[in-house]
Order: C-alpha cells, then sequence, then structure tokens
C-alpha cells in the first residue's frame, strides 16, 4: 500500500510524520521533496537518479538506522534530469516488493506536490493547530479526493496543551491524533531517527504508533470495500 504524507503547508514536520510511520509500518520511506529533500540522504543512487532512468527504485532503497529509505538528491541539475512521468511505476515497484511506501509528499500545491497522491492508495495529512496550516490541510484533502487518494489519518503536529484533536477531526474527517511539542521529537529527527527507536516509552513514541494503527485499520477497510 503506498501512503502519501502530505499537508500543503510546509513547516508543519510531514518529513517527521513519514519517517516514524515508515518506522511504525516497517516500510519503505519515500523523500519525494525532489527540490528541498529532508530526510537522510544515502550514498548510493537516490529518487533523482530513479527518475533519470539512472537507477531501479528497488536497488536505490537504503537504510536511515532502523527505517529503509529511498532518498532524494540535493542538487538543481539533479532535480532538473527527473522524468515526473515515471513516478507512479516507480512507486508501485517498490509497492511490488514492500507491504508499505511511506512517501514524504513536497509542501505547496503545484504539480510536483499533487505527483505523489496520484500514485498513493491513501493519504495522511499533516498539520499543525495554527490557522493557516489547517487551511492548508483542507486544500491538500481536497487535492487528494480528487485523485482518489483516500484519506486514513490525520497526524495533529506540534500540539500543546488540550489541542483540538476532535474539531481537527470533524473538519478534516478522519482519526485524529496529536503529536505534542517535544524535544525528544525534535532530537530524534536530527538524528535521522524514529522516536521508537530513541525514547520507546515517550507519548510521542505512543502517538506514532497510534498512526500506524489508523493507516492500518484504513488499509484493511478498504480491502473489504474493494472487495464487496
Amino acid at each position: 500500500m503506498i501512503v502519501a504524507v502530505a499537508g500543503g503547508k510546509g513547516g508543519v514536520g510531514k518529513s517527521t510524520i513519514a519517517l516514524n510511520l515508515g518506522a511504525e509500518l516497517d516500510g519503505v520511506v519515500v523523500d519525494a521533496d525532489l527540490a528541498m529533500a529532508d530526510l537522510p540522504a544515502g550514498r548510493g543512487p537516490d529518487l533523482h537518479d530513479v527518475l533519470a532512468g539512472r537507477a531501479d527504485p528497488c536497488e536505490a532503497v537504503t537504510r536511515a538506522g532502523p527505517v529503509a529509505l529511498l532518498p532524494c538528491g540535493r542538487t538543481l541539475a539533479g532535480a532538473r534530469a527527473c522524468d515526473l512521468t515515471g513516478f507512479a511505476s516507480s512507486m508501485a515497484d517498490l509497492a511490488a516488493e514492500r507491504e508499505w511506501v511511506v512517501v514524504d509528499c513536497p509542501a505547496g500545491m503545484a504539480a510536483d506536490a499533487g505527483l505523489p497522491l496520484v500514485a498513493a492508495d491513501a493519504c495522511a495529512l499533516v498539520t499543525t493547530p495554527r490557522r493557516a496550516a489547517l487551511a492548508d490541510a483542507v486544500r491538500t484533502r481536497a487535492l487528494a479526493r480528487r485523485f482518489d487518494a483516500g484519506l486514513a489519518c490525520v497526524a495533529l503536529n506540534r500540539t500543546g496543551r488540550d489541542p483540538p484533536t476532535d474539531d481537527v477531526a470533524h473538519t478534516l474527517g478522519a482519526p485524529t491524533t496529536a503529536i505534542p511539542e517535544s524535544a525528544t521529537v525534535a532530537r530524534a529527527q536530527r538524528q535521522g531517527r524514529p522516536v521508537a527507536s530513541l525514547a520507546p516509552e515517550s507519548v510521542a513514541a505512543d502517538r506514532f504508533e497510534a498512526l500506524g494503527r489508523a493507516i492500518r485499520r484504513a488499509s484493511v477497510a478498504s480491502r473489504r470495500a474493494r472487495v464487496e
């Protein structure tokens, strides 16, 4: 199953959510931000090479600590060499070998941001409690619906006390999990590690586990609907 981690607005923590979801699902995480990659870089071929026809997507998967990762290059020349028409087929190739493919989407509403949603079976929305981020999440949800990427869950990131979880769940129409603002989360992301590998007993680790369960439930529901 291909899960797009999207949110519209930059800086809401999509890469953090994607890395931790990849760990929870034991899947491969794809850094699909072709111009501003944020997840750990590898030493071998990357997504730029895959989309330029220089590498096979499965062979380009590396390890970022405990997480399998298809990293993205960080050069403008590499981004310009990409053939975006090959993105969906590359993700399908990964999904044929791995049960879960988690795609970290770029920010914004341009074509490259929508591309992962075209390839995805489901979408995990990421937002913060700020009004601008929530408005962008609503627009991204509409884009996901247009491309038939069902909304599986919402990560309400960087929350303080008494987060508006119920209100966000009602507005966006999906189970919502609050991820608290945390020095532990920030430290884990700086190290390119999922929180569970650094602080498995933390509140944040428990919340990322809840997000993983929500994705799995959505997957089961989707399969049942197709059978019926």
